[in-house]
């Protein structure tokens, strides 16, 4: 059945309890840094003290999520809940400085802020906690740290895996969503404080930041590319046993960050439940691909269980809610996907059976045909149709969900299978097997799962990369002994889908995936032996359940005037006589007025990606960023802007950095950084 089109969730303005908001409180840590929080909480909360929920993350809660946080956060404090934003260390208006994403010191605030909520006389003594992205991260590690108070999380598109599923890395090729993330963290780990919460000393504050401010992606992340002792720490899958509070995953199949939550319910021991939508990066209240549904009520069940021990009837249903994904038109600003809600009582789940095809030279089948070897090579632009690793703007900052993969298709190996008798229906990760050599000792395959239309459209399920190198470790990568076979295993996303009558199921294999991910030093011809390579399916059975949810709800929108309207666009140039090909994206959040506040902000940032056909060391990508805030009637008026470029010889990464920053249209910081990263097997 086709999904309702997607409803603006429903504004609530009557609550059980009377909401009061406090707008800027210090929570002391032992160090003598204070960080700044947000608060909403019931008026009469220290005569009838109430449980209190954390989100913690360097966003900005002032002027930068607050369109987000408030509909959220009053919700649950009208629902009785002491509501908390707290900015991490050196962002915001929390003071000290900021070094990197999910380090020892940020756990460390965590459980001292956790802590001190506890003890409040508004506060019960039990925490939750949650958040998005960032947010879901550091819930899962700072869960595992094991504060006394707190209860229960609900982590939102995050990942037990640092190295796994995070925005730097998928199969061991190196992700350009993360240089989107590592220029934008730049300029977040350089903007000023609000003057009207930490006073004059805020200038002060600000130079500290930006001289602070070195690109982590330099700095850090790129001298890390294979799965060491950095990307271990942070990330629970070490030990899952050392969560023992009760954890609620929730992803979208739209998402870079699904696969964790199938995964958590598979080895988590904590009380757990995982719920996946068809959505993006967002929160399944206000969700897109719809349908959204109402998760804040939801939340409610899972909060009133853990925090207040009432019986909501939350924990005897099933552990697992999946949307089951039907055919839909592949398009870049998707608003729907066809399907419906299904149930697992547990994953793994007995449910699931698992049924394989030959990718045999004629195409998939049931039997194996005689082995033959077929040779590709790619040209560097496949992956046009691609969208991005972690869709953020889905139709609204920009479109950027996969399209029709037929012109990626044309130039990629292709394996069709009949015209479905019946339907198909899968849940779980499609594996995809390969004997296959290469010409080259690095080198890397691009696998989707694609469901071809009886109209002619094709439509991207799934897909999964796997960098050869890394074949049999992301810890230690072996280069590949060129010409000789080896049989691997690339492991596909997570998925919900159906497979239609009249459809066909195509795999399709590439050896370049741009500009999704970085390509190899060389091009690189794939010898893949049919008959010998197989797709392995996670066949569903019949519905154990049906479930349903309630059409959203949130508290009041903030107070916000649109004084310039942003823009989103993704454009391809192509130069037919260089047979370059240029992407380029705009993000731009324009120009508006956060009345609260007093403060009128300009967010954006546009990039462009550069490669031709037949060469792979042409790629380059330029970010650019841009940050203002202003309040009328006084001096302060702020903007930062910065700037990427990334390229690439065969031996190393090239980055060229600079960041500039303005007081009341005075240049007062500029620096530029330039530097060279070796090439790890990538």
């Amino acid at each position: 059945m086709m999904c309702p089109d997607p409803n603006d969730p429903a504004v609530i303005t009557d609550f059980p309890r009377t909401i009061k908001e406090i707008e800027h409180q210090w929570i002391p840590m032992g160090d003598g840094v204070r960080l700044s929080a947000r608060i909403w909480l019931p008026e009469d909360a220290e005569a009838d003290p109430v449980p209190a929920i954390l989100e913690y993350i360097p966003y900005r809660k002032r002027d930068g999520t607050r369109g987000w946080d408030d509909p959220r956060h009053a919700y649950w404090a009208g629902h009785g809940y002491a509501s908390i934003r707290l900015d991490i260390r050196g962002t915001g208006e929390s003071e000290g400085l900021i070094t990197d994403e999910y380090t020892q010191q940020e756990q460390d605030d965590a459980v001292e802020a956790i802590a001190w909520i506890a003890a409040q006389p508004w506060c019960t003594g039990a925490v939750g906690m949650t958040g998005i992205s960032w947010g879901g991260f550091n819930s899962l590690q700072v869960a595992a740290r094991r504060p006394p108070a707190l209860k229960a999380i609900i982590t939102h598109c995050s990942t037990d895996d640092r190295y796994a599923d995070d925005v730097h890395f998928m199969g061991g090729c190196l992700l350009s969503d993360g240089f989107f993330w590592g220029s934008g963290f730049h300029i977040i780990s350089s903007k000023q404080p609000d003057p009207a919460i930490v006073g004059d000393g805020w200038r002060e504050a600000w130079q500290a930041r930006l001289e602070n401010a070195e690109p982590a992606l330099t700095s850090i992340w790129m001298r890390h590319q294979r799965r060491d002792a950095y990307w271990k720490d942070g990330s629970v899958c070490e030990n899952y046993d050392d969560i023992t509070c009760a954890v609620y995953a929730v992803g979208g199949w739209n998402d870079g960050y699904s696969n964790a939550v199938p995964r958590m319910l598979a080895n988590l021991t904590c009380p757990r439940k995982g719920l996946v939508g068809p959505w993006g990066h967002k929160h399944p209240q206000d969700a897109i691909p719809a349908p959204s549904i109402g998760f804040l009520q939801d939340s409610l069940r899972w909060w009133d269980h853990w925090l207040k021990d009432q019986d909501t009837g939350i924990m005897d249903e099933p552990m697992y809610r999946v949307w089951m994904g039907e055919p839909a038109k592949p398009e870049a600003s998707q608003a729907a996907v066809p399907g419906r809600w299904v149930t697992e009582p547990a994953w793994p789940s007995p449910n699931i059976n698992t049924k394989t095809f030959a990718l045999n030279a004629d195409g998939l089948a049931e039997e194996a045909g005689d082995e033959t070897v077929l040779e590709h090579c790619s040209p560097q632009t496949v992956g046009v149709t691609a969208g991005v690793w972690c869709p953020y703007g889905l139709g609204g900052s920009s479109p950027d969900l996969p399209i029709d993969q037929r012109e990626d298709d044309a130039r990629s190996l292709c394996f069709d299978g009949a015209p479905l008798a019946d339907a198909v229906e899968i849940m779980g990760a499609p594996v995809v097997r390969l004997k296959l050599a290469i010409d080259r000792p690095r080198g890397f395959v691009a696998v989707r799962l694609n469901d071809m239309h009886p109209d002619g459209q094709v439509q991207r399920i799934t897909f999964g990369l796997l960098n050869l190198s890394h074949r049999k470790s992301h810890e230690f990568p072996e280069p590949m002994t060129p010409g000789a076979f080896e049989e691997v295993a690339v492991q596909l996303n997570d998925i919900g889908h159906v497979f239609r009558p009249g459809h066909k199921i195509r795999v399709a294999i590439s050896t370049t995936y741009w500009p999704m991910v970085w390509p190899s030093p060389e091009p690189v011809t794939l010898s893949l032996a049919t008959g010998a390579s197989s797709l392995e399916l996670p066949v569903r059975g019949a519905d154990t359940d049906v479930t349903a949810f309630p059409a959203p709800q949130m508290a009041p929108l903030v107070d916000t005037q649109v004084i310039e309207n942003g823009a989103g666009t993704r454009a391809v140039e192509r130069d037919l006589a260089t047979a370059e090909q240029i992407v380029r994206v705009v993000e731009d959040g324009g120009v508006w007025y956060l009345a609260p506040v007093d403060v009128t902000c300009a967010d954006g940032v546009t990039w462009d990606a550069h490669i031709q056909d037949d060469d792979p060391l042409s790629a380059q990508i330029t970010y650019r960023w841009h940050n203002r805030r202003r309040r009328d009637g006084t001096d302060y008026d702020v903007e930062t802007r910065s700037a990427m470029t990334i390229r690439a010889t065969a031996d190393d990464f090239l980055f060229a950095a600079d960041i500039d920053a303005f007081d009341g249209g005075r240049r007062i910081f500029s620096r530029r950084w330039d530097e060279t990263i070796p090439r790890d097997n990538v």
